[in-house]
């Protein structure tokens, strides 16, 4: 079996802290999607959204939202040099990444941010 990918489970939106309470209110209380946020004080807002789970990170010093895509695949080794092979920019600086966790950051041509990680 060669290099694949697939949809990851997860969905970040990036958003300026002057429109976060905004946003989350919609989440829950205009489109009434499932509350998953763990309940300690500074805990990232979570919803369910389908078979996805929709983070809303507060971000200070954005000036719009951005979405950023989780991308898994069975070879992260791999993958990381098919990336480079293709010319997409590794974007490790953007956010760390928890020690051990198998996976790296990249952006598609319109800037997209993906995280890409081990199945």
């Amino acid at each position: 079996m060669g290099l694949q990918f697939q949809p990851g489970r997860n969905i970040a939106m990036k958003v300026p802290s002057h429109e976060h309470k905004a946003t989350v209110r919609f989440y829950r209380d205009v489109l009434r999607l499932k509350d998953i946020s763990g309940s300690s004080p500074g805990d990232t807002p979570k919803f369910e959204f389908g078979d996805k789970v929709l983070w809303l990170d507060c971000e200070p010093g954005l000036s719009q939202s951005e979405i950023w895509l989780e991308i898994v695949t069975n070879n992260i080794g791999q993958a990381s040099e098919y990336f480079r092979e293709q010319g997409s920019q590794r974007r490790d600086d953007i956010e760390d990444l928890p020690e051990g966790f198998q996976a790296f950051w990249i952006a598609s041509p319109s800037n997209i941010i993906h995280l890409i990680s081990q199945q």
